[in-house]
């Protein structure tokens, strides 16, 4: 689907209650839905078939797993032709402790969600990985104190 498709209010109920419960059963769903489980597999086999479902997993909590320091990270590049930007986007897929990488406008290029132990391994990585990165001319780091909302379901309620 393209980005301008058109749901009807079922796909976004629908949609909705997978971004919620995700683990549900197509039972489940369908009676959240009001549809029956046949109709509301092919929907939810539809929805998937055209990428608007890219795709289904469990949200960890980091503390508990050992990833006590979450960071975001500025960066701006030296250059910004098409090498250089290949070059850095190549770099950061590479980098486990990166979680989302954004091309920002304004006066930084890129804006790196970033994942790690401690201080002690935040330092590793600004220092080993991403200021020895091809063309990183500046970066600018802001650790997160308490995170306020991490919800990251869609607001599918604008659609309507």
């Amino acid at each position: 689907m393209s980005g301008d498709a058109q749901f009807d209010r079922t796909d976004l109920r629908l949609l909705a209650e997978i971004q919620q419960h995700g683990r549900a059963t197509n039972a489940e769903l369908a009676a959240r839905v009001n549809l029956s489980p046949s109709a509301c597999l092919r929907r939810v086999q539809r929805l998937e078939s055209e990428g608007v479902i890219a795709g289904y997993g469990a949200r960890l909590e980091p503390r508990r797993i050992g990833l006590g320091l979450q960071a975001f990270v500025r960066v701006q590049l030296e250059k910004h032709d098409q090498h250089a930007i290949g070059v850095f986007a190549d770099s950061v897929v590479e980098w486990d402790e990166v979680v989302a990488c954004h091309a920002l406008t304004g006066d930084m290029d890129y804006l790196l969600h970033i994942y790690v132990r401690d201080l002690e391994h935040f330092s590793s990585f600004l220092l080993d990985k991403l200021l020895n990165a091809a063309g990183v001319a500046d970066v600018n780091s802001s650790f997160v104190l308490r995170t306020v909302k991490d919800f990251r379901a869609l607001p599918l309620s604008q659609l309507e």
